[in-house]
Protein backbone atom coordinates (compact mmCIF):
# COMPACT_ATOMS: atom_id res chain seq x y z
CA UNK A 1 0.00 0.00 0.00
CA UNK A 2 2.75 2.55 0.69
CA UNK A 3 4.55 1.19 -2.30
CA UNK A 4 1.56 2.18 -4.14
CA UNK A 5 1.03 5.36 -2.44
CA UNK A 6 4.56 6.87 -3.21
CA UNK A 7 4.20 5.30 -7.15
CA UNK A 8 1.42 7.69 -7.67
CA UNK A 9 3.02 10.51 -5.85
CA UNK A 10 5.87 10.56 -8.54
CA UNK A 11 4.08 9.88 -10.96
CA UNK A 12 2.39 13.16 -9.96
CA UNK A 13 5.49 15.01 -10.65
CA UNK A 14 5.92 14.09 -14.07
CA UNK A 15 6.94 10.07 -13.97
CA UNK A 16 5.53 7.98 -16.71
CA UNK A 17 5.55 4.32 -17.41
CA UNK A 18 8.32 2.71 -19.50
CA UNK A 19 10.34 5.74 -18.77
CA UNK A 20 14.53 5.01 -18.34
CA UNK A 21 14.87 7.64 -15.08
CA UNK A 22 18.01 8.29 -12.96
CA UNK A 23 16.92 9.45 -9.52
CA UNK A 24 19.21 11.32 -7.34
CA UNK A 25 17.50 11.36 -3.58
CA UNK A 26 17.54 12.34 -0.21
CA UNK A 27 15.30 10.41 1.74
CA UNK A 28 15.20 12.13 5.32
CA UNK A 29 12.23 14.32 4.68
CA UNK A 30 10.25 11.33 3.24
CA UNK A 31 11.11 9.08 5.86
CA UNK A 32 10.48 11.66 8.62
CA UNK A 33 7.02 12.07 7.14
CA UNK A 34 5.82 8.61 7.45
CA UNK A 35 7.61 7.76 10.33
CA UNK A 36 5.23 10.79 12.07
CA UNK A 37 2.14 8.76 10.94
CA UNK A 38 3.38 5.65 12.50
CA UNK A 39 4.44 4.01 9.28
CA UNK A 40 8.25 3.05 9.05
CA UNK A 41 9.51 2.85 5.51
CA UNK A 42 13.26 1.68 4.42
CA UNK A 43 15.09 2.91 1.63
CA UNK A 44 14.66 -0.45 -0.12
CA UNK A 45 10.79 -0.06 -0.59
CA UNK A 46 11.40 3.76 -1.83
CA UNK A 47 13.54 2.57 -4.15
CA UNK A 48 10.50 -0.07 -5.34
CA UNK A 49 8.54 2.32 -5.08
CA UNK A 50 10.15 3.95 -7.78
CA UNK A 51 10.24 0.55 -10.18
CA UNK A 52 6.56 0.68 -10.02
CA UNK A 53 6.40 4.17 -10.96
CA UNK A 54 8.70 2.85 -14.25
CA UNK A 55 6.47 -0.07 -14.59
CA UNK A 56 7.91 -3.41 -16.22
CA UNK A 57 8.62 -1.72 -18.92
CA UNK A 58 10.85 1.17 -17.39
CA UNK A 59 14.27 1.06 -16.45
CA UNK A 60 15.58 2.88 -12.77
CA UNK A 61 19.17 4.28 -12.79
CA UNK A 62 20.95 5.23 -8.92
CA UNK A 63 24.16 6.79 -8.64
CA UNK A 64 26.46 4.74 -7.12
CA UNK A 65 29.20 7.40 -6.76
CA UNK A 66 32.19 6.46 -4.24
CA UNK A 67 35.36 9.16 -4.30
CA UNK A 68 37.63 7.23 -2.28
CA UNK A 69 39.36 5.96 -5.53
CA UNK A 70 40.37 9.34 -6.24
CA UNK A 71 42.62 9.00 -3.21
CA UNK A 72 44.07 5.64 -3.69
CA UNK A 73 41.50 3.37 -2.14
CA UNK A 74 41.18 0.37 -4.09
CA UNK A 75 37.78 -0.71 -6.34
CA UNK A 76 35.51 -3.60 -6.56
CA UNK A 77 32.66 -3.58 -8.33
CA UNK A 78 30.95 -6.32 -6.49
CA UNK A 79 31.32 -4.51 -3.05
CA UNK A 80 32.27 -0.94 -2.91
CA UNK A 81 29.24 0.84 -1.53
CA UNK A 82 27.62 3.75 -3.13
CA UNK A 83 28.38 7.13 -1.11
CA UNK A 84 25.21 8.77 -2.24
CA UNK A 85 22.73 7.78 0.44
CA UNK A 86 20.43 4.31 1.24
CA UNK A 87 18.16 4.48 -1.34
CA UNK A 88 20.98 4.44 -3.72
CA UNK A 89 23.05 1.41 -1.53
CA UNK A 90 19.93 -0.45 -1.56
CA UNK A 91 19.54 -0.79 -5.26
CA UNK A 92 22.99 -1.29 -5.52
CA UNK A 93 21.84 -4.61 -3.51
CA UNK A 94 18.89 -5.60 -5.55
CA UNK A 95 18.36 -9.16 -7.57
CA UNK A 96 19.29 -8.13 -11.12
CA UNK A 97 20.91 -4.67 -10.68
CA UNK A 98 24.10 -4.35 -13.03
CA UNK A 99 26.39 -2.15 -12.00
CA UNK A 100 28.53 0.14 -14.60
CA UNK A 101 32.40 -0.21 -14.97
CA UNK A 102 33.47 3.64 -13.68
CA UNK A 103 35.76 3.46 -10.10
CA UNK A 104 33.86 6.74 -9.38
CA UNK A 105 30.91 7.64 -11.65
CA UNK A 106 29.30 4.23 -11.69
CA UNK A 107 25.45 3.65 -11.86
CA UNK A 108 23.31 0.46 -10.29
CA UNK A 109 20.66 0.06 -13.38
CA UNK A 110 17.55 -2.22 -12.54
CA UNK A 111 14.55 -2.78 -14.94
CA UNK A 112 13.92 -3.67 -18.78
CA UNK A 113 16.83 -1.81 -20.42
CA UNK A 114 19.47 -2.64 -17.72
CA UNK A 115 21.36 -5.52 -20.27
CA UNK A 116 22.28 -2.43 -22.42
CA UNK A 117 24.34 -1.37 -19.21
CA UNK A 118 25.95 -4.47 -18.53
CA UNK A 119 29.52 -4.26 -19.38
CA UNK A 120 29.98 -0.51 -19.79
CA UNK A 121 33.30 0.21 -18.71
CA UNK A 122 33.53 4.13 -19.54
CA UNK A 123 36.64 5.56 -19.53
CA UNK A 124 35.50 9.30 -17.91
CA UNK A 125 33.19 9.36 -16.08
CA UNK A 126 30.66 12.46 -18.16
CA UNK A 127 32.17 11.46 -21.43
CA UNK A 128 30.26 10.27 -24.81
CA UNK A 129 30.40 6.57 -23.84
CA UNK A 130 28.98 7.20 -20.02
CA UNK A 131 25.89 6.37 -18.71
CA UNK A 132 24.82 9.78 -19.10
CA UNK A 133 25.07 9.71 -22.90
CA UNK A 134 23.15 6.26 -22.67
CA UNK A 135 20.55 7.95 -20.61
CA UNK A 136 20.06 10.83 -23.47
CA UNK A 137 20.38 8.47 -26.30
CA UNK A 138 17.50 6.92 -24.54
CA UNK A 139 15.41 9.53 -24.43
CA UNK A 140 15.27 9.24 -20.67
CA UNK A 141 14.20 11.68 -17.71
CA UNK A 142 16.42 12.55 -14.47
CA UNK A 143 14.32 12.79 -11.11
CA UNK A 144 15.77 14.66 -8.09
CA UNK A 145 13.85 14.23 -4.40
CA UNK A 146 14.52 16.76 -1.86
CA UNK A 147 18.04 17.91 -3.24
CA UNK A 148 19.36 21.14 -4.90
CA UNK A 149 20.96 21.32 -8.58
CA UNK A 150 23.99 21.63 -6.93
CA UNK A 151 23.36 18.87 -4.70
CA UNK A 152 22.07 16.67 -6.88
CA UNK A 153 22.59 17.52 -10.97
CA UNK A 154 25.89 15.85 -12.37
CA UNK A 155 24.37 15.45 -15.56
CA UNK A 156 25.38 19.22 -16.11
CA UNK A 157 29.04 17.93 -15.80
CA UNK A 158 28.19 15.61 -19.08
CA UNK A 159 27.17 18.60 -21.31
CA UNK A 160 30.50 20.47 -20.19
CA UNK A 161 32.44 17.33 -21.32
CA UNK A 162 30.70 17.21 -24.44
CA UNK A 163 30.98 21.00 -24.90
CA UNK A 164 34.53 21.22 -23.52
CA UNK A 165 34.30 23.98 -21.61
CA UNK A 166 37.52 25.67 -20.83
CA UNK A 167 36.83 25.93 -16.87
CA UNK A 168 37.50 22.48 -16.93
CA UNK A 169 39.89 20.07 -17.70
CA UNK A 170 40.73 15.99 -17.98
CA UNK A 171 42.52 14.53 -15.14
CA UNK A 172 43.45 10.78 -14.70
CA UNK A 173 43.15 8.51 -11.97
CA UNK A 174 44.88 5.27 -11.54
CA UNK A 175 44.72 2.55 -8.41
CA UNK A 176 43.79 -0.83 -8.20
CA UNK A 177 40.77 -2.54 -9.37
CA UNK A 178 38.70 -5.05 -8.72
CA UNK A 179 36.28 -7.04 -11.71
CA UNK A 180 33.28 -8.75 -11.52
CA UNK A 181 35.37 -11.74 -11.90
CA UNK A 182 37.18 -10.87 -8.76
CA UNK A 183 40.41 -10.13 -10.82
CA UNK A 184 42.52 -7.34 -9.23
CA UNK A 185 44.63 -5.24 -11.97
CA UNK A 186 45.84 -1.45 -12.06
CA UNK A 187 43.62 0.76 -13.75
CA UNK A 188 43.28 4.50 -15.04
CA UNK A 189 40.10 6.04 -15.44
CA UNK A 190 39.41 10.18 -16.49
CA UNK A 191 37.22 12.60 -14.88
CA UNK A 192 36.44 16.57 -16.44
CA UNK A 193 37.11 18.22 -13.55
CA UNK A 194 36.74 22.00 -12.59
CA UNK A 195 40.06 24.03 -12.72
CA UNK A 196 40.70 24.65 -8.85
CA UNK A 197 44.19 26.82 -9.27
CA UNK A 198 41.68 29.16 -11.25
CA UNK A 199 38.90 29.23 -8.84
CA UNK A 200 36.49 27.50 -10.57
CA UNK A 201 33.47 26.72 -8.31
CA UNK A 202 30.51 24.67 -9.35
CA UNK A 203 27.24 26.86 -9.17
CA UNK A 204 24.48 25.18 -10.99
CA UNK A 205 21.38 26.70 -9.49
CA UNK A 206 20.97 29.44 -11.32
CA UNK A 207 20.41 27.20 -14.11
CA UNK A 208 18.16 25.15 -12.51
CA UNK A 209 16.17 28.43 -11.76
CA UNK A 210 15.96 28.92 -15.72
CA UNK A 211 15.13 25.91 -16.28
CA UNK A 212 12.19 26.02 -14.12
CA UNK A 213 11.30 29.29 -15.76
CA UNK A 214 11.16 27.56 -19.17
CA UNK A 215 9.07 25.09 -17.74
CA UNK A 216 11.50 22.06 -18.01
CA UNK A 217 11.06 21.01 -14.93
CA UNK A 218 7.76 19.54 -13.50
CA UNK A 219 6.51 18.27 -10.29
CA UNK A 220 7.75 19.68 -6.69
CA UNK A 221 10.56 21.96 -5.67
CA UNK A 222 13.08 20.28 -2.94
CA UNK A 223 11.29 19.95 0.62
CA UNK A 224 7.64 21.17 -1.16
CA UNK A 225 4.86 18.77 -0.90
CA UNK A 226 6.32 15.08 -2.61
CA UNK A 227 10.06 17.10 -3.03
CA UNK A 228 10.53 15.64 -6.29
CA UNK A 229 10.93 17.64 -9.49
CA UNK A 230 11.74 15.80 -13.13
CA UNK A 231 13.41 16.70 -16.53
CA UNK A 232 14.12 15.39 -19.69
CA UNK A 233 17.54 14.30 -20.47
CA UNK A 234 17.38 15.56 -24.11
CA UNK A 235 15.85 18.68 -23.18
CA UNK A 236 18.14 19.59 -20.39
CA UNK A 237 20.87 18.74 -22.29
CA UNK A 238 19.92 21.23 -25.43
CA UNK A 239 19.21 23.55 -22.59
CA UNK A 240 22.47 23.66 -20.78
CA UNK A 241 24.27 23.68 -24.42
CA UNK A 242 22.66 26.58 -25.19
CA UNK A 243 24.31 28.29 -22.29
CA UNK A 244 27.54 27.47 -23.01
CA UNK A 245 27.49 27.90 -26.61
CA UNK A 246 25.92 31.58 -26.14
CA UNK A 247 28.97 32.62 -23.87
CA UNK A 248 26.46 32.27 -20.58
CA UNK A 249 28.05 29.71 -18.83
CA UNK A 250 29.66 32.30 -15.65
CA UNK A 251 27.44 33.05 -13.20
CA UNK A 252 25.10 30.25 -14.37
CA UNK A 253 27.13 27.29 -14.47
CA UNK A 254 30.14 28.11 -12.74
CA UNK A 255 31.64 30.83 -11.03
CA UNK A 256 35.12 32.52 -9.73
CA UNK A 257 35.83 31.90 -6.18
CA UNK A 258 37.35 35.24 -5.10
CA UNK A 259 40.66 35.60 -3.14
CA UNK A 260 39.04 36.61 0.32
CA UNK A 261 36.89 33.27 0.21
CA UNK A 262 39.76 30.92 -0.69
CA UNK A 263 42.14 32.72 2.66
Amino acid sequence: MLRGELAHRWRSSGIDPGDTLLVHSSLKRTLTNFSEQGEDISPGLVTESFLDAVGDEGTLLLPLFNFDFTKGVPFDIRSTPSQMGAMTEAGRLMPGAVRTGHPIYSFAVIGANADLFEGVDNFSGYGSDSPFAMLRELDGKIAILDLTDLNSQTFYHHVEEIHDVPYRYHKEFTGLYTDTEGVETERTYGLFVRDIEKGVLTHVDPAGELMWEAGLYSGDRPKENSGLRVVSARMMYDFVADIIDSGRAEGVLYRIEEETERD
